[in-house]
């Protein structure tokens, strides 16, 4: 069975896509630790990230620095932070998540819910000002 991140990859699942390129996508977590979380995976369905080719990983966290710099430029934060977890959905992923405090990247508490027209907006202000090229 395809996990929820390679159901959104083939485009049966809607999400707030802020990046994409033939290999990556990026979009907004619709359970954020912060305004502006935002997930980053490969459109490969591998499960654990230290699984995938180190060539891989190495363009996966290029362009997961590429969209830490558009959520950074979107969201005022003191800075990005990245989590790896690879519990909650059986497939490799990046979480970026803006942080003012420490206590902004703490999993174990609830997460944040935004309004579908705000998470729109926002996924939009990120989009623009990421560089693909």
């Amino acid at each position: 069975m395809a996990s929820i991140f390679t159901r959104i990859v083939r485009g049966e699942i809607p999400a707030y896509k802020v990046a994409e390129t033939e290999e990556f996508l990026a979009f907004l977590d619709v359970r954020p630790q912060a305004k502006g979380h935002t997930l980053v995976i490969p459109k490969e369905e591998i499960d654990y990230l230290f699984d995938l080719e180190p060539e891989t990983l190495s363009r996966l966290m290029q362009f997961a620095q590429r969209v830490a710099q558009g959520v950074r430029q979107a969201v005022p934060c003191l800075r990005v932070g990245v989590a790896v977890i690879g519990l909650e959905v059986p497939h490799a992923h990046v979480h970026l998540i803006p942080l003012h405090t420490m206590q902004d990247i703490n999993f174990s508490k609830s997460p944040l819910s935004f309004p579908p027209a705000e998470m729109e907006v926002l996924a939009a202000a990120i989009a623009e000002r990421i560089s693909l090229d």
